[in-house]
């Protein structure tokens, strides 16, 4: 499961390309820190994209930490979207990459191999979230998942549920049936790449 994702964009370039949703969008804490995150990981603090409680039309980009406390403890960072009616807490991750992790690919290493993946002609892009208020945590979000497209099964058995622009004013919107948009993506929409 995803448990890593850089984000690397500006807030001027976010703006710009959010401004083709016709969405306004604003910034209720003022406006949040972008300094480049080449990696932010669970429990870590990173911004999102919600509907405007106030004003389903207009949307607000706040910072928030990445997972809440499960039951018994453990981090809720992705959930399954599989077979679930979303309607609550949309919100879009932006991300200009993700990370997965395989077994070492050389004979002896300790530590896992890790590739990002960055969506075919964008420099950034969203995954698909929700958020809650945690008692504990405070308003947290947790990544959504699905089954894996053809350029995610090789790493995974999973794969975020990545958006792109087209996808982003639906995924906002309540009346759009979730599953509609909770789908792999098809061969070729990402590349992926060795880092590390």
């Amino acid at each position: 499961m995803c448990n890593e994702a850089a984000r690397r964009i500006e807030l001027g370039l976010l703006r710009e390309d959010w401004g083709q949703t016709g969405i306004p969008l604003r910034f209720p804490e003022g406006p949040p820190n972008m300094a480049p995150l080449d990696g932010f990981r669970i429990t870590e603090q990173t911004t999102i994209i919600r509907a405007a409680a106030d004003a389903p039309a207009e949307a607000e980009l706040v910072t928030r930490r990445w997972s809440w406390p499960g039951p018994g403890g453990k981090p809720v960072y992705n959930y399954r979207s599989d077979g679930r009616r979303l309607v609550e807490g949309r919100c879009l991750i932006p991300v200009d990459s993700f990370y997965e992790f395989t077994a070492p690919e050389e004979p002896g290493a300790k530590r896992k191999t890790k590739w990002a993946f960055r969506l075919v002609g964008h420099d950034w892009f969203c995954i698909a979230g929700l958020f809650r208020r945690d008692p504990a945590v405070g308003e947290a979000f947790t990544m959504l998942t699905c089954p894996p497209g053809p350029d995610i099964a090789p790493y995974h058995s999973r794969q975020v549920v990545v958006l792109g622009r087209e996808q982003w004013a639906n995924w906002l919107d309540p009346r759009v049936p979730s599953a509609e948009l909770t789908q792999p993506l098809p061969a070729g929409s990402l590349t992926v790449e060795r880092v590390g």
